[in-house]
Formats: structure tokens, C-alpha cells, sequence
């Protein structure tokens, strides 16, 4: 009785499955946008920061014509220095050159005020635990 049971149920599966239709999708349906390409479009922008009390100083601008793209931008590191990057993009790839003005400074070294604490003491003999031998 039970091994015709589970033939019934199999093959009622089986139908259902074979019955039902896989959804059809149209080839005009909406596209992700990676995938919808828009043609590039010329362009023009600079900005920048210098605000003293933070230290923030930093820049960038860039053109392109919708096919090279050009631009630099500026940053004070916290070292002192200012990284300097000119980069190019075009159907080549994107070419950066970096370059550094000023000179990198660090505070003085101070060795910390933290005082190391005692050493623990070595367990003894007496306590050190027992275990029950099997």
C-alpha cells in the first residue's frame, strides 16, 4: 500500500511539473543600467578646499571632450607633503603621474609613559593542578 502511495504521489508530481509553462520574457524589457550604454558627453568642473583651523587643503579639476578625459587633483597628506596626481583617460586606459611637493615631517619620538607591570610569578609545585589518573 505504501510503495503505491509514493507512485501516486511521484507521478503526480511529475505532471504537475511537465504542466506548468516557464515565464517568457520579452526582448524589449528593461535593461541594468551597466548595461545601457550612453554616449559620453563633454565636460568641465574645478573645485577646491582651504580651510586652515582643519588643515584641509585639496583641490580637483577635470575636462573631457566625451573621449580623453584630463584632469589633477591635490591633497595634503598628513605627513606634510602635497600629492600631486595629472592623470589621463582615454580608450587606452587611465594614465596617472604622481608627484610630491614639500618635504614629509613626523612629531619627535617620545617612548611612552606606560609603566610595564611586575612580572607574574612562575606556578609552584603546590599549585599546580591535580588531575585524577584514569
Amino acid at each position: 500500500m505504501q510503495v503505491q502511495t509514493v507512485i501516486i504521489f511521484v507521478s503526480l508530481a511529475g505532471v504537475l511539473a511537465a504542466g506548468q509553462e516557464q515565464p517568457q520574457y520579452e526582448s524589449g524589457a528593461a535593461k541594468s543600467s551597466y548595461e545601457q550604454q550612453q554616449a559620453p558627453m563633454p565636460h568641465s568642473f574645478a573645485w577646491a578646499v582651504k580651510d586652515e583651523p582643519s588643515k584641509n587643503d585639496y583641490s580637483h579639476q577635470q575636462e573631457s571632450d566625451g573621449k580623453v578625459t584630463t584632469g589633477s587633483y591635490r591633497v595634503v597628506l598628513p605627513d606634510g607633503r602635497t600629492q600631486i596626481v595629472t592623470y589621463k583617460a582615454d580608450q587606452n586606459g587611465y594614465v596617472a603621474d604622481v608627484k610630491y611637493e614639500g618635504e614629509a615631517r613626523y612629531p619627535e619620538y617620545k617612548p611612552s609613559s606606560y609603566n610595564k607591570p611586575a612580572e607574574y610569578p612562575t606556578p609552584t609545585e603546590a599549585a599546580k593542578p591535580e588531575y585524577p589518573s584514569a
